[in-house]
């Protein structure tokens, strides 16, 4: 553990090095005194909460323009953005902002880059290089594919994520870059297990086993965090029995014993079973990153603001006291899940999908959440967003509900906008068009979804 905690020390002491330097190469005018001040006030600004970081995912009908994100990102003082891909026009807008940068590439990209040693360079070069060298992005990790290892996939990527991790990293290593920029592989939790509950007995799936330890070992090797998703509403989602206290963060719940290790909470005890996972496999001074980790505000009996504001909150009290688990005592490296809402995200899952936004798809704030980064210690709205008129969507008086164009005209209304507080799976998708839906469900009110369409100026 004290090898750990010197560990997180010296990158704390590096990243702060790094971002003297950038901020060196991007405040000429300054001139030595008064960089001098400005490095001084950023050493005594410094606390455990500054390391927090937000996903920014760009699944949206009505995205709001990546500067306007940028913006909102800097007032609110996050410090760090994890993307889902490495969109050009996000990354120059993420320029000389000072924020640090974790890039994704899609799981679809993971054959072509696990066999091709230049394919994986052209895409060093083309994502990371040449937005590192020329707009000065702060770019700290590459995510080599998202939760690759998902039942849903069907082993699809189980052979080609650690390869696809070689040819990045040795990319990397040829661009002069594997000093600054570190690989990882965001992985779902249910990778490790507890053959008990308890984190003790944590260790990795068996019937992954040697594939995550070869990645491990990889990451271990190249000083390269793991990567980690903990989604505690998840487990109360899929189990109609889990204790609904034992999500959160306020001590109310029954705790678990392990040991002389108290858990109050699945967080801690998720995290802890990993972190045994990896030291019963002789890796526990591995870092680790929470890739994701937040709460969804709608389409589901336990997705509302009041369990969202409740959960992140408490998530972001102990950031800001940079208290950590039984297990490791430091802070939490962590990137809440997620910045906005996405209205284009599959709703395979669950409605939820696209409602983990701490803030909706305009750029405003679901509920108040102490951040601890800003003087103003909370959610900013975004600035600068100009709203056209609502549109609605309404059957014609002249139609017949029995008509069976009726069914599939409101699937088509409602693939086109966000449904999904409506009951979209249940109340439209499921239901044959030939009988026509709202004459099967009886309805004598007209179906209308709220098409609301903003621009930015």
């Amino acid at each position: 553990m004290q090898r750990y905690e010197e560990r997180h020390q010296e990158l704390a002491i590096f990243d702060l090095l790094l971002s003297i330097l950038i901020l060196m190469a991007s405040h000429e005018s300054l001139g030595f005194g008064g960089l001098l001040v400005l490095l001084l006030h950023m050493a005594l600004s410094i606390s455990p909460a500054s390391g927090i970081g937000v996903n920014w995912g760009t699944q949206s009908t009505h995205p709001l323009p990546p500067s306007t994100i940028v913006r909102m990102l800097k007032d609110i003082g996050f410090q760090k953005v994890k993307l889902f891909d490495a969109d050009a026009t996000t990354l120059k807008a993420l320029g000389k902002s000072g924020i640090q940068v974790m890039v994704g590439i899609p799981n679809d990209l993971l054959p072509t880059l696990a066999n091709s040693v230049q394919a994986a360079q052209d895409w060093v070069a083309q994502n990371v290089s040449s937005h590192v060298s020329s707009n000065a992005v702060d770019i700290r990790y590459v995510a080599v594919g998202n939760e690759p290892f998902l039942g849903a996939y069907n082993g699809s990527y189980i052979g080609l994520t650690l390869p696809a991790l070689e040819n990045v990293q040795s990319a990397l290593i040829k661009a002069g870059l594997a000093g600054q920029v570190k690989v990882t592989v965001p992985l779902n939790a249910d990778v490790y297990q507890s053959s008990t509950n308890l984190p003790s007995h944590g260790d990795f799936r068996s019937d992954i086993r040697q594939p995550m330890l070869q990645i491990v070992k990889f990451l271990n090797d190249n000083g390269a965090p793991f990567t980690v998703n903990i989604y505690p509403f998840i487990s109360l989602h899929n189990d109609a029995n889990f204790p609904i206290d034992f999500a959160f963060f306020d001590g109310s719940s029954s705790a678990i014993n392990d040991g002389d290790r108290v858990y109050e909470n699945v967080f801690d005890a998720n995290h802890d079973t990993l972190v045994w996972a990896l030291q019963k496999n002789g890796y526990g001074n591995l870092s680790i990153i929470v890739g994701e980790i937040g709460w969804p505000t709608d389409g589901d009996k336990n997705a509302n603001p009041k369990y969202a504001q409740q959960f992140n909150q408490g998530f972001m009290s102990r950031v800001i006291a940079g208290k950590g688990t039984p297990m490791r005592s430091g802070p939490v490296d962590a990137y809440l899940f997620s910045l906005i809402d996405e209205d284009a995200k599959s709703i395979q899952p669950g409605n939820f999908e696209r409602h983990w936004g701490l803030f909706y798809f305009d750029g405003q704030p679901k509920y108040p959440l102490r951040l601890g980064t800003t003087s103003s210690n909370g959610l900013v709205p975004a600035t600068d967003v100009r709203y056209m008129a609502k549109k609605w969507c309404v059957m014609s008086p002249s139609a017949n509900l029995d008509d069976p164009q009726v069914g599939p005209s409101v699937s088509y209304a409602c693939s086109h906008a966000d449904c999904t507080s409506l009951g979209f799976s249940i109340m439209i998708q499921s239901l044959p068009a030939a009988q026509g839906t709202a004459s099967s469900l009886r309805l004598n009110v007209l179906v209308f979804v709220s098409l609301l369409v903003f621009t930015l100026s």
